[in-house]
């Protein structure tokens, strides 16, 4: 919850107490809400401080700390089977704060949208476990929750944790600014959680007198009689359901108070002491588990969704159908397709017809249905069509069916490889957002066996201040290679080919190369990347130093590679390839120095004010015996000028 600068919402509670406002009853549940699980919810908010004490402390909205909580939430989303989308927040927000994420589950009427949000960010002072990791991890484990359950929908539901909300509700403000008037007429109402695990908390709910407040306390009044929640009097205009309600759509939620005090009439009901609802409010004490009230979350978990039931889930009336796609996703190289059956099953009444079309589809890519219209019950076979220029990658392609009663999706998830081999570039340019984390996928196929030992990363990047960036590989496996890590200070742009071992890797699957802003101010862009997993050096008869050594001016440093297990003498054409950055390398002397203290002088102050070294020098080295202990030698034999041996390559 944001910091409040005038308490509102005084009217609000007058007219409730009133009875000046109108109460219509909550609609009868079609199916039975789950429980949901306490377990779980804590499960994420242990995640949740683990990712702050590994991040600063915190989980600011500008933050690496938010920028992992993002991607927690993200990933269990996407697993669990949601369209998520992470939205950038292009205006309004704090320099550097991180996206939105918006998830949506498949179902319901598209044209009724019932949306949950949280927001997801914390304040620097500490973690933000109540405020609001508590909101965002009863969200999560409730879609979690639905998908699992996987409900008939009368209702289409949508969850959004917000970025930036302790600077002002920017990340909803954002999102619902960014909706054109008609899908804002679609959402008929938003529920908000922020703060619901106060350690000496109430029971609040926002706008109580609304048809949403009302189904919310239905719950209370249902199963904890003489609970009696109140209107969130304190919260109003504080959290993001007010960017909702200042757009006109109805809204309500769930809160156990900030900074304000528990009255004693509110500790005669509800226990508790008469200080703060949350003393460690906005404070370095915002703890897990410490600072979580259990019981309040608990009963408010469970609100939430008997809400949600309540509102979206049950029998459709009249004549309605369900959409799957089988499979569910498929891979080709570019220029290729791939094919999916689309069935689809009556769910109510009598069969309709229905329309099917397709978007989301990556740039040169088609779809097409055989046949484009059937009867509900039916299926369609959808083919994807790529073209040599569709860009790697993988993409959430909806299938929507509209049917003459009815509109159901069902979504596929199409990857595009390149050409079939061991190497593939993926040119689409990608922001980094600053003090964020992105990525580029490229997916490999056609490539037997493991990568090579030599394989080669080249890498190019659009940056202001590289000394910002961590630019790493990360393996289908999820093993990450770092390539850099903020190195080169203000010296702009990445050009640059990195050397690694991936021997242990096997080569086909999706390889990322991920770009972490780890300082304020600068931007760019991935601009191109391409992987080459087919290098490989003789067995024993080489290495790679992918380890990175500080040139210090007027200094002189060393990188070592052991060689062992390769007999006899070295190549006449051995090979050394050497990447250095430094922004003037006429100052530099290299030289590659044998076992035996040989020295070999492969770069000698040419080059003037050029940056950079990238270059493979060939070596007689035919005297020499292979193995024992290289060094890449770097003198810097001029002043003002600094850089970094980044790696270099034997081949013996």
């Amino acid at each position: 919850m944001r910091r409040n600068p005038i308490i509102r919402g005084i009217l609000v509670l007058a007219m409730a107490l009133a009875g000046a406002v109108a109460v219509p009853a909550a609609p009868a549940l079609a199916l039975a809400p789950p429980d949901i699980s306490l377990t779980d919810i804590r499960t994420h908010l242990q995640q949740f401080q683990t990712i702050a004490s590994s991040n600063g402390g915190n989980r600011r909205s500008t933050t690496a700390g938010y920028t992992a909580s993002v991607n927690y939430v993200f990933n269990a989303l996407t697993a669990a089977g949601y369209s998520v989308v992470k939205q950038n927040c292009t205006s309004g927000c704090t320099s550097g704060a991180g996206p939105n994420i918006i998830a949506d589950w498949p179902g319901g009427d598209a044209n009724q949208v019932l949306m949950l949000g949280a927001h997801l960010d914390g304040v620097s002072a500490g973690p933000g476990i109540n405020d609001n990791a508590s909101g965002s991890s009863m969200l999560l484990e409730l879609a979690l929750t639905l998908a699992e359950q996987n409900p008939t929908m009368v209702k289409h539901v949508r969850f959004g944790w917000w970025t930036d909300e302790e600077q002002g509700l920017n990340g909803s403000e954002f999102y619902v600014n960014s909706l054109s008037s008609a899908d804002r007429a679609k959402i008929t109402g938003y529920l908000n959680f922020d703060m619901i695990a106060s350690t000496n908390g109430g029971y609040f709910i926002n706008r109580i007198t609304s048809s949403l407040g009302q189904t919310i306390k239905a719950y209370y009044d249902a199963n904890f009689p003489g609970l009696n929640p109140e209107e969130n009097v304190e919260g109003a205009g504080r959290s993001d359901d007010a960017s909702f309600n200042a757009a006109g759509i109805q809204t309500s939620g769930i809160a156990a108070g900030a900074s304000a005090n528990k009255t004693s009439a509110q500790v005669t009901k509800w226990g508790g002491t008469t200080g703060d609802y949350d003393p460690c409010y906005h404070a370095s004490c915002d703890t897990f588990p410490s600072n979580i009230n259990d019981t309040v979350l608990n009963r408010a978990a469970d609100a939430a969704a008997y809400a949600v039931w309540t509102l979206a889930v049950g029998t459709p009336a009249g004549n309605d159908f369900s959409m799957a796609a089988g499979p569910a996703s498929g891979s080709t190289t570019a220029g290729g397709s791939v094919t999916s059956t689309i069935g689809t099953t009556v769910t109510n009444g009598s069969a309709q017809s229905v329309a099917l079309s397709a978007s989301g589809l990556p740039s040169g890519a088609t779809a097409s249905f055989s046949p484009s219209t059937i009867t509900s019950g039916g299926s369609s076979t959808l083919t994807i069509a790529t073209s040599a220029s569709t860009p790697v990658g993988t993409y959430t392609v909806t299938v929507t069916g509209t049917g003459s009663a009815a509109t159901r999706t069902t979504t596929f998830s199409l990857t595009v490889a390149g050409p079939p081999g061991c190497s593939a570039t993926n040119p689409t340019d990608v922001t980094i957002i600053d003090q964020g984390t992105v990525e580029s996928s490229i997916a490999i196929t056609g490539c037997t066996g493991n990568a090579g030992s030599a394989s080669t990363v080249e890498v190019h990047i659009v940056h202001t201040y590289v000394g910002d960036l961590i630019v790493s590989l990360v393996a289908p496996d999820g093993t990450l290679y770092t390539l850099r890590n903020k190195t080169g200070g203000s010296a702009d742009n990445i050009d640059q080919t990195f050397t690694v071992n991936l021997s242990s890797e096997v080569a086909n699957g999706t390889w990322k190369l991920r770009v972490q802003d780890a300082g304020p101010s600068d931007v760019g862009y991935v601009n191109s990347w391409t992987l080459n997993l087919g290098g490989t050096l003789p067995p024993g008869c080489g290495g790679a130093n992918a380890t990175d050594v500080t040139i210090v001016d007027l200094g002189t440093v060393n990188s070592p590679i052991t060689v062992s297990g390769c007999s006899g003498n070295a190549s006449a054409t051995s090979t050394a390839e050497v990447h250095i950055v430094h922004t003037y390398k006429g100052d530099l002397v290299v030289t590659l120095v044998a076992p035996d203290g040989s020295t070999y002088v492969l770069h000698n102050r040419s080059g003037g004010s050029a940056d950079n070294i990238d270059q493979t020098y060939t070596v007689n080295l035919s005297t020499e015996v292979r193995n024992g202990t290289w060094n890449l030698r770097v003198q810097d034999a001029a002043s003002n000028d600094v850089g970094y041996i980044n790696s270099w390559t034997l081949t013996l």
